[in-house]
Order: C-alpha cells, then sequence, then structure tokens
C-alpha cells in the first residue's frame, strides 16, 4: 500500500489516472450503451478528488477528469479536427475544475452527516452547472449531458417530462456521490443510505405522480434514407436517390414524408425543375415532403440550412432556417483567429448564416410540425419552445455521412428519445445515411432503428398524444434549483468565513502605549 500512495505522488501519474477517471462515464451512452454503468461510472472520480492531497490539486484532477471526458465523448471528431479536437477536450475540461474542489470540500477526510447532506445536493448542483456552461452552442451545445445515456430506461423518461435530462444528470451524480461515501467512509454510511433512501423515495413520487401523454390518434411519417453519396455530383445523385424512393411510397398512404438534413443542395427558386419534381412526388404520393436545403439563397446573402415544407403544388412557403450551428462544422468561432483549424481538418470553408425564429408547420392533413436540424436536436429547450407553439409532431433532421463507422449516429439518434419524453409529442430523427429512428410521446421506440448500412423509404405509424408536461410547462427547473443551492450555499460560506474571523464578543484588545506613554500612578 505504501509503494501504491507513493505512486500518486507524481502530478503526471495523477493527472492521467484522473483523465482516464473521466472518460468512464462514456460507456454509459451508444454505441456501449452500459446505461446501468452511469450510475457508479463517477465513483473512481470522485474518490481520486476527495483524496486530493489539497483543494488546489483536487482543481487539477477535476480539469483532467472534465478532458478525459470531453475526449472521450467526442473522440469520433478526431479524424476531422485531429489535434484541434485535444484543444477543445482541454479547453472545456477546464469548466469541471471548480467542480473537482467542489468535492474535495465536502468528501475530504471524514466527512459528517451534514457535509454528506451538503455533498448529495450541491455536488450535483456544481455538476448541472457544468453542464449549463457548456451547453452554450458556442461550446458545443449539451451533447452527452450525462442524464442522455438512460435515454432507453423508461422510468427514467417519465422522470424526463417532470425535470428534462437535467434532473436526470442531477439524480445520477446524486447516486455516484452516495456510492462513492458508502465505499470510501464506514462512519458515513448511515447518512450515505438515507441519503439514497431519501432520494429514492422523491424520485418514486415524482415518477408516479408524472402526468402521462394521453393518445389523440395516429399518423403515417416516412422517412427516406439514401445513404452514403459522395462525389463531384453528389448533389443530383443523391436527388435522383430519394426521388426514386420516394416513388417506391405511391399508395403506401402516408402523411408526411422526411428527407434528410442537405438532402437538396440547390435553392429551390434557382433550380424550378427540382421543385417541380418535389411537387410531382407529393401528388403522387399523396403526402407533403419535408426536405432540407443546403445551399446559397436566392433572396438572401450566404448559405442556410433549411427545412421546407413541399405539397404538391410546389414549396408552401413553411420554411425553419437552422438557428443553431454545429462550431467549426458549420462555421468557424472568431474565424480571424480560429481560421487555422481549416487547414488541419475539415472544419467550416464558409459560415453557415443563422435563421431568426422556430417555426411550425402546417401540413395537409392538418399534423403541426416542429421542424429542427441536426444537433438542434441535442437543446431540449428547442422542442419545448415548439411544443409550446403547437406542433404535434417532431422533425429532426440530420446527416452524420462523416462519421458513418463511429459512436455518433448512434449518440445522435438516442438523444430524440429524450426529447420526446420530455416534451410528451412524438419525434421523427430522419437522416441521409443513419441512424434514422422515431419515437412515440414517451421516448419509446417506434420501430426498428434505420441503420448506416440502409438505403430505404420506411414508414413508420406514429401515435399522436396530447397533453402538457411538467418539463414543457416549467422549463429548465432543476438548471434553476441547481444555481440557487449554490447560491445559498456561496452566501452561507461566506457568512460562515466572517463569524471565524470576527473577534468573539465582549473581548477588547488593550490599547498599544507609545514608548513616551506610562501608566497612570494610582491616586495620580
Amino acid at each position: 500500500m505504501e509503494r501504491f500512495g507513493h505512486w500518486f505522488d507524481s502530478p503526471w501519474r495523477r493527472s492521467s489516472l484522473a483523465a482516464l477517471a473521466g472518460t468512464l462515464p462514456v460507456l454509459a451512452f451508444p454505441a456501449p450503451s452500459l446505461w446501468w454503468f452511469a450510475y457508479v461510472a463517477l465513483v473512481p472520480w470522485i474518490l481520486l478528488l476527495r483524496a486530493a492531497p489539497t483543494p488546489r490539486r483536487a482543481l487539477y484532477d477535476g480539469w483532467c477528469g472534465g478532458a478525459g471526458f470531453m475526449l472521450a465523448m467526442h473522440h469520433w471528431l478526431l479524424p476531422n479536427l485531429h489535434v484541434f479536437t485535444f484543444v477543445i477536450a482541454a479547453l472545456l475540461g477546464a469548466l469541471w475544475a471548480p467542480w473537482g474542489w467542489l468535492v474535495h470540500r465536502f468528501l475530504a477526510g471524514t466527512p459528517g452527516p451534514g457535509r454528506i447532506a451538503g455533498a448529495l445536493v450541491v455536488v450535483p448542483s456544481g455538476w448541472l452547472t457544468v453542464e449549463l456552461v457548456r451547453s452554450w452552442e458556442a461550446l458545443g451545445g449539451p451533447w452527452g449531458v450525462l442524464g442522455a445515456s438512460q435515454w432507453q430506461v423508461e422510468p427514467a423518461l417519465r422522470l424526463a417530462s417532470v425535470g428534462g435530462v437535467w434532473l436526470l444528470s442531477f439524480l445520477l451524480v446524486a447516486l455516484n456521490v452516495a456510492v462513492a461515501v458508502l465505499v470510501s467512509t464506514r462512519a458515513a454510511r448511515v447518512p450515505a443510505v438515507a441519503g439514497l433512501v431519501a432520494t429514492a423515495t422523491v424520485t418514486s413520487a415524482a415518477w408516479a405522480w408524472a402526468p402521462r401523454p394521453e393518445s389523440d390518434g395516429r399518423t403515417r411519417i416516412a422517412v427516406v434514407q439514401p445513404g452514403v453519396i459522395d462525389g463531384t455530383d453528389s448533389g443530383d445523385r443523391r436527388f435522383a436517390v430519394e426521388e426514386r424512393l420516394t416513388r417506391e411510397l405511391v399508395g403506401q398512404d402516408v402523411d408526411l414524408i422526411v428527407w434528410g438534413e442537405s438532402s437538396v443542395g440547390f435553392d429551390l427558386a434557382r433550380r424550378p425543375d427540382l421543385a417541380d419534381r418535389l411537387a410531382g412526388l407529393s401528388r403522387g404520393t399523396g403526402a407533403p415532403i419535408l426536405v432540407n436545403v443546403d445551399a446559397q439563397r436566392s433572396d438572401k446573402p450566404g448559405i442556410y440550412k433549411s427545412s421546407v415544407l413541399v405539397g404538391p403544388g410546389g414549396p408552401t412557403g413553411d420554411r425553419y432556417d437552422k438557428m443553431r450551428l454545429v462550431p467549426f462544422g458549420e462555421y468557424i468561432p472568431a474565424r480571424s483567429l480560429l481560421g487555422w483549424a481549416t487547414s488541419v481538418g475539415e472544419a467550416a470553408g464558409e459560415d453557415r448564416r443563422r435563421g431568426t425564429e422556430q417555426t411550425v408547420m402546417d401540413t395537409a392533413d392538418g399534423i403541426r410540425v416542429g421542424p429542427m436540424v441536426c444537433f438542434e436536436s441535442a437543446f431540449p429547450d428547442m422542442s419545448r419552445h415548439l411544443v409550446d407553439d403547437g406542433a404535434q409532431v417532431l422533425v429532426a433532421q440530420s446527416a452524420t455521412s462523416t462519421f458513418q463507422q463511429s459512436w455518433a449516429p448512434d449518440q445522435h439518434a438516442s438523444l430524440a428519445a429524450l426529447r420526446a419524453a420530455e416534451s410528451g409529442r412524438p419525434m421523427v430523427h430522419a437522416t441521409l445515411t443513419g441512424v434514422s429512428a422515431v419515437y412515440d410521446a414517451s421516448g419509446t421506440r417506434v420501430g426498428d432503428w434505420v441503420g448506416t448500412d440502409a438505403r430505404t423509404a420506411r414508414v413508420f405509424d406514429v401515435p399522436l398524444a396530447t397533453g402538457t408536461t411538467v418539463y414543457v410547462r416549467f422549463g429548465d427547473w432543476p438548471l434553476r434549483a441547481a444555481l440557487l443551492v449554490l447560491a445559498a450555499w456561496c452566501l452561507g460560506e461566506g457568512v460562515r468565513t466572517l463569524r471565524i474571523r470576527r473577534p468573539a464578543p465582549g473581548w477588547r484588545v488593550p490599547p498599544a502605549r507609545t514608548a513616551h506613554e506610562s501608566p497612570a500612578r494610582p491616586g495620580r
């Protein structure tokens, strides 16, 4: 044991171990999908942080663990961004440095019942704050939020309708903290178990009380997935394949046909021939077609990614321009400083333009559709706002062709389950190259996934739903609660520090005397 202890004396060894511990939670996400591992995946990292020799070392261990987590979660970017992937992981990993200090502050040494109770609330709140900050679009968005690992667990999806993916993250971190205390501190096992019981009780009550979506008929939605098509004329060839697959839907009584992201590489106003062909497909199938145009606009400067609804008479006028763009993939943040990223990887050569507002589209059959594009499906607030505006079906149009042989397609498809459960509305995740998937209003999968090896048009019977979930009504309340918890704790720490520094009541410091002063003589 003494030799093992000396092994930790090296800062580099501790940093390496912290980075390795930070990678463990990624195994709970697709493709491994070891969802149960999320319940203990943070324990090694937490144990390392509580054993840090100093609070400053805990900061470093938090940073290294965060960098390991971000690199493992986004490892599939390496072939495209190369060394820049490590730079991004290191920068974003710094967000976990204060969380590492927080873990050490509550769990170092032999924590008493008060510190353990505080850790079960404050440490998860700190983790949620990290997830909130890194969810900013310019920092990559909320891809890999810990709670998203529970996308296929029915009770967890039910809880997501109450507090979104954020509530799941909070509960998972609290569970990991309790397990870490049980493993490391024998004297503190009773309060740790009490915390587990209290958490389980509150969670069970929320699960039982949460309203379920009410069934409201069905609709038939087709997803057209053309597969990987490369080459200089890939735009025309992809359109031809999509056209052929769509014709196979004639006579199948579909209500809506969805093509993937960048399914049309030309502005339809500049290519009226393509608009006419789409209108002919709509007439032949009896359904409107939601395509995604990735091209220079004829009416505005710049390239937009736009969801466009096409009916029997051509484009209906319903259009949604993508609002949240993928950093480096669709634009270069601070291009004047970071434009060199295009020379070391496949970063965007020209910035896409942003849309200004979300749109709910009305189809011919009266179904109201809320479109999103690509990684916008990772943002819980976007789907929540669409449902609040009246969307009956959520649709995400995506393309992960660059990352076909990685974990990215599975990770992306799993996010739609969370968005469906949070909003109480079915969601269609339609891609060019897979994985395409459909989920009902509870987040349960409808039919089979359309894998990355498929080139097909698939029809799904999608159950509709009514009702309003707690999450849609009250929004990101777990994040607001976490910020309040941290603010209250910081205030309490400040007051406690002032009390320690303030002299005790009644204690008076005698005045200082100079060399020229002498005490008064009695009777003088």
